[in-house]
């Protein structure tokens, strides 16, 4: 059965689409039977393209997001979707208050389920401008990620 994961952050252009399309690229490497997208809390730019300084720090890298848009979770997601993962706590927050009843999904923050060493908020770089250092994490956390996808299957 091909695992489906959500992942949000609070506006989905820079985090989100970036743990989207990195998964995305490691599993299919991998050959792993599973299925990513990705969210925000907020509605500011559904339907907009990642940021151009997350795209560009992920095509250097070999990720490409520029077939991603924007959108903003939905109460379908939650019945759609195994596992639903939150970049930072204040975005778990959210879709734990925002749970609608009998909503299957698993929630979890981003960096302790991927099965790294790392814990905590992915931190957003649009205002920081920090795209290499979020992508750094991301990458880890999505490697850890596949792996424990890779050993489910």
């Amino acid at each position: 059965m091909t695992t489906r994961i959500l992942f949000v952050c609070l506006g989905n252009i820079c985090r989100s689409p970036t743990a989207e399309g990195v998964c995305r690229h490691l599993a299919l490497a991998e050959g792993v039977d599973a299925e990513f997208d990705s969210a925000g809390t907020g509605a500011w730019h559904v339907g907009s393209p990642p940021d151009d300084r997350a795209a560009d720090a992920a095509l250097r890298r070999g990720y490409d997001l520029s077939d991603l848009r924007a959108r903003r979770v939905a109460r379908r997601d939650f019945a759609e979707f195994d596992l639903i993962l939150a970049m930072d706590r204040t975005n778990l927050e959210w879709l734990e208050a925002n749970r609608p009843p009998g909503g299957r999904a698993r929630l979890g923050l981003f960096l302790e389920e991927a099965g790294g060493t790392a814990c905590g908020d992915v931190p957003d770089p649009y205002h920081a401008g920090k795209f290499a250092e979020t992508l750094d994490m991301i990458e880890s956390a999505c490697r850890g990620l596949v792996a424990s996808l890779r050993r489910e299957n």
